[in-house]
């Protein structure tokens, strides 16, 4: 699996309950609110508070976009292969190819830092709704949020405060985390052991892939110690073993209204399916012309294809007329309890009638929002670099409360972090990015557009591509660190990148403010009467859309019986990668794994499904047993899972995990890295 998280094709109407009291093993549940007495009544065993906290203390989130799990006394975390896979791109070079060929430190002395890579670890949550709640929604309560983090954490760079809203607006939370910016690679295999079976394997099962790395926490240079981590079991799960996975998805969209899920369905999703299928296109035929363009691009082109799936597979599941259905009938209950009490239409009016306005808006606002603001280059690390520095540099000298939110007083040391990383540029990719997101602005905002002249003047995209990428210093750590440290020169700097940046920045800025402040802003109004509405009719025995923040979700090991392919078995073991190897890619072997077989037992478990319900985001969750062990790397999820953005399905939905069998095994007798796998045990 890569990021994000996919699943789904038929969501069956009887099963499916989506922003209601949870169904079956359904749920992605804050720590402070897990349904410990429902658990215990479905499997006669739930966790108690000492077992919560020490798997919070252990649940790390990564700023890639991925979970893991502090498993040594000695810093050592455990995530993903597909989440280390930016650090090592960003490590290798020509003739050290990490991302294919793995790695690993010989010493502790040899892990490798990754650059620009940071990690947190929650540490305390509180209830703040009541004083966010009191401030206008808008700049007045943006700037109340401001103050909550700034005091909470001020500008230190060991901890992180950030408030969080959740059920859409119905409660507010303080979250805080240590921060962790020095973070190290110390293990991962190759691509092909990794990713074995490649895009036609990926959110399918059977599986046989080693989807795990280890990385390693420092401060100040110096090992983090945990006094409590987790430890790996060597035995492995069983089928029917109740099964605990702690991570952090990142977004579900489960508590939309049916009018934001037709414009999701209508509108975005065939949107971004067709932007991606074209700079798709254009990735491989650059990958195509030569082997370092291939290095260049395989790490973007695998997220691109593993997003298709994913978008493709959430519009899959809306157009499903059993989803509508149960969405609709849901949405009736609590417009029927809306209409038949006065208190309640005079405490929250109709919050529906005004979504589906505002989403007639949407329609009008998203493309300049996204073309100028959130897809801003396309990915290219030096346009991304050179707006953080132009945005900075106008907004740090303001008052707090009244800056863009991402350069507030507690979000800085990481923008500063992150800015001043050591992260290589890739030339080829570089400017295939920038000239793509060229073009498909001027194509989706048309060429009158006054940004789209102002980006483009009398030249071509490819030819402010290649000026930014042969002149551009934005590239280089000294000079984004001088711009930085002197803000006042970022102005006066002639560099191409910047002055790109600066010819579109104030449209840029202008369609942020026009989508915040006629969509973003009047749906989260009516999205929190919405909250209220649904808290007032069905209580609080729900839980809130994912928001990558920690959560646990609970299943068991259980195959599915699949609709066009039968009975679907829960494990595959290690005698299976040999008989599906064919030699040919992607079902080539990883190289040490091409005379293993005789050196790993045929029955070594190697993947397994569960039905815990997970998202992107996840991906390098530990899959825990009852006593807080772990028993399996969570890295996928079949493909049935597609529409679990809006909804899940018991019967189909399954989660794919490494078991820890085959991690153990695997580092001791393919890698020969058997003090790992010590650490793992201790």
């Amino acid at each position: 699996m890569r990021i994000p998280f996919v699943v789904g094709a038929v969501l069956l109407a009887g099963e499916l309950a989506a922003g209601s009291a949870a169904l079956a093993d359904e749920g992605m549940w804050t720590f402070d609110s897990f349904p410990s007495a429902r658990v215990k009544e479905l499997y006669g065993f739930a966790p108690d508070q000492a077992w919560l906290d020490r798997v919070r203390k252990a649940s790390v989130r990564l700023d890639v976009g991925c979970s893991g799990s502090v498993v040594s006394k000695d810093g050592l975390v455990m995530t993903n292969h597909h989440c280390v896979t930016d650090c090592e791109r960003d490590l290798s070079s020509l003739g050290h190819d990490y991302v294919q060929n793995g790695f690993l430190a010989a010493a502790r002395k040899d892990e490798k830092i990754c650059p620009g890579a940071g990690a947190s670890i929650l540490q305390a949550v509180t209830d703040v709704s009541a004083r966010v709640k009191r401030a206008a929604a808008g700049p007045e309560r943006q700037a109340e949020i401001a103050s909550i983090e700034q005091e909470a954490c001020g500008e230190s760079r060991e901890k992180l405060c950030e408030v969080v809203n959740l059920y859409r607006g119905g409660q507010y939370q303080l979250h805080i985390y240590d921060r962790y910016e020095d973070v190290r690679l110390v293990f991962a295999p190759e691509m092909q052991a990794a990713f074995f079976g490649g895009d036609p394997d990926n959110f399918n099962f059977p599986r046989f892939a080693l989807d795990m790395a280890l990385v390693r926490l420092y401060r100040d240079g110096k090992l983090v110690t945990f006094s409590d981590s987790l430890k790996l079991s060597p035995v492995g799960p069983k089928e029917g073993d109740l099964i605990f996975a702690s991570g952090h998805p990142g977004t579900t969209e489960r508590l939309l209204t049916n009018a934001q899920l037709e414009f999701q369905r209508d509108h975005f999703l065939p949107w971004r399916i067709e932007y991606l299928s074209q700079i798709r296109g254009g990735m491989i035929a650059e990958s195509n012309k030569g082997e370092e363009e291939a290095r260049q691009i395989s790490e973007a082109l695998d997220n691109v294809e593993n997003s298709l799936k994913v978008f493709k597979g959430q519009r899959g599941a809306l157009v499903e007329p059993s989803f509508f259905a149960v969405k609709t009938s849901e949405e009736k209950r609590l417009l029927d309890a809306l209409m038949s009490r006065a208190d309640l239409r005079g405490k929250y009016g109709d919050p529906f009638t005004d979504i589906a306005r505002l989403v007639a808006a949407q329609k009008q606002t998203y493309l300049p929002y996204q073309m100028l603001e959130v897809r801003y280059g396309a990915g290219s690390v030096i346009l991304s670099d050179a707006r953080t520095l132009v945005r900075a540099a106008t907004e740090r000298p303001k008052p707090d409360g009244e800056r863009l939110p991402e350069f507030t007083n507690g979000r800085l040391p990481a923008v500063e972090h992150a800015v001043e990383a050591e992260v290589p540029v890739h030339p080829v990719l570089e400017k295939l990015e920038i000239a793509f997101w060229l073009e498909k602005t001027r194509e989706y905002l048309g060429a009158d557009n006054p940004a789209v002249k102002a980006l483009f003047g009398s030249r071509t995209s490819q030819q402010i591509a290649n000026e930014i990428v042969t002149s551009s210093q934005v590239g280089d750590r000294a000079f984004r660190k001088r711009l930085w440290d002197n803000p006042e020169q970022v102005a006066q700097s002639n560099d191409p990148a910047l002055g790109l940046v600066r010819k579109a920045d104030a449209a840029a800025r202008a369609a942020r403010a026009k989508y915040e402040s006629t969509v973003s802003l009047p749906t989260s109004v009516a999205a929190e009467k919405i909250a209220g509405l649904r808290f007032d009719v069905q209580g609080k025995d729900a839980y809130p859309d994912a928001t990558f923040t920690l959560r646990l979700s609970y299943g068991v090991v259980k195959g599915w019986v699949d609709p066009q392919h039968g009975e679907v078995k829960p494990f595959t073991y290690a005698s299976g990668l040999w008989d599906r190897a064919t030699g040919a890619f992607p079902f080539n072997l990883g190289v040490k794994w091409v005379d293993g077989q005789n050196r790993i037992a045929p029955t070594t478990q190697f993947n397994f499904v569960s039905t815990n319900d997970i998202v992107g985001g996840s991906s390098g969750s530990p899959a825990l047993d009852k006593d807080g062990r772990i028993i399996g790397l969570v890295f996928d999820g079949n493909i049935h899972s597609t529409g679990g953005a809006f909804g899940f399905d018991p019967a189909l939905n399954r989660t794919v995990s490494v078991s820890s069998q085959m991690i153990l095994e695997a580092l001791r007798r393919i890698y020969g890295a058997n003090s790992l796998a010590d650490e793992l045990l201790k």
